[in-house]
């Protein structure tokens, strides 16, 4: 069902060219699916026949819903659109409320970093992902910081991936606590790498995806892809290399400083964590938290926070983090 617009509400007519009936039906997917969910999310009401449209809502909105519909009618012209595509093109309209002022230049994103790996090309979505982006490349130690579905461990992963074939750094080392998430798995068989790989899984999904699963065998053979737990770090000195430690809210304080100073020359190190999932024992600090305030305006180290708008898994996955952060704020205000 449509939502209703409000009496005040401005009208935008829009023609999209070609008047093509295929890409048409593929923009508004089966019975027009893909309106509906633009007409939920932005709050608008969508009229169209064949290739005209008409949009009814608040300024603001129609003016994000033309944006959203253009959008996705050039993706139509060569691939499917799907329903996780107007999710995306919905997230980036909203991204720009949510980042830095737009006045500051570096939130106009003229120089967006852009990979390109076997899967194609991977950007930022909103301006929160082209940030984390741009921060990676210019620091040397970058934090990304939000909950989960934000792009926060793929990013960093291409990111490494893009370094490692550019001949940017010589290895990519992948680091997580092994912290149980509330159970209790018991004896893992096999060699370090395989008692800490279902810990890794994220992470080797990603590099699965943009490397191939032949490739980075062939890689860990070779010790280009290494995996290191957080706990064995200590002692090492880590040259040339592009480190990720995910799951950094596990972490504690002494285990993210000893990971810390562990940067050799030639190292980019990109730190991920989600505050609201911290598994640790109550009594114990997280180190991530005691990151951002110790380290807070050191330069060369960037923070990019994500917030539960920036989310580009499905759509529910926003619901339900916001739905746990009012509960918390309930449980906080009541204590």
């Amino acid at each position: 069902m449509s939502t209703k617009p409000a009496a005040s509400a401005a009208k935008l007519d829009l023609v999209l060219e070609p008047d093509d009936s295929e890409r048409l039906l593929n923009l508004c997917g089966a019975f027009d699916a893909h309106l509906r969910q633009i007409e939920l999310r932005l709050g608008i009401e969508i009229r169209n026949r064949g290739n005209h449209f008409q949009l009814v809502g608040t300024r603001k909105d129609v003016g994000r819903g033309e944006a959203v519909l253009q959008q996705l009618f050039n993706l139509a012209a060569d691939d499917t659109v799907t329903t996780e595509n107007v999710h995306l093109a919905l997230t980036e309209q909203f991204g720009d409320e949510h980042a830095v002022s737009p006045d500051d230049d570096d939130a106009k994103m003229r120089d967006e970093v852009v990979i390109r790996s076997r899967r194609g090309v991977i950007r930022g979505r909103g301006l929160q992902q082209k940030q984390y982006l741009k921060n990676i490349v210019t620091h040397d130690l970058s934090f990304g910081i939000g909950p989960a579905g934000t792009g926060k461990t793929y990013l960093a992963v291409a990111s490494a991936v893009h370094a490692l074939e550019r001949d940017r750094v010589r290895r990519i080392v992948l680091v997580r606590p092994a912290v149980e998430a509330g159970e209790k798995l018991g004896f893992l068989p096999g060699d370090m790498a395989e008692k800490i790989n279902p810990y890794l899984r994220p992470l080797y999904d990603a590099l699965y995806e943009m490397l191939g699963f032949e490739r980075v065998a062939r890689l860990t053979e070779k010790n280009v892809i290494e995996v290191a737990p957080l706990a064995f770090m200590r002692g090492r000195t880590l040259n040339e290399s592009f480190v990720i430690m995910d799951e950094a809210q596990n972490s504690t304080v002494e285990q993210m400083k000893m990971f810390l100073t562990r940067i050799g020359f030639g190292s980019v190190a990109v730190v991920t964590g989600d505050m609201t999932q911290t598994d640790l024992p109550k009594h114990m600090k997280s180190g991530l938290r005691h990151a951002q305030t110790v380290l807070a305006g050191v330069p060369g180290i960037s923070f990019t926070y994500f917030r539960k708008e920036d989310v580009v898994r499905h759509p529910l996955v926003q619901a339900i983090v916001e739905a746990y952060e009012l509960h918390e704020r309930d449980e906080e205000g009541q204590a």
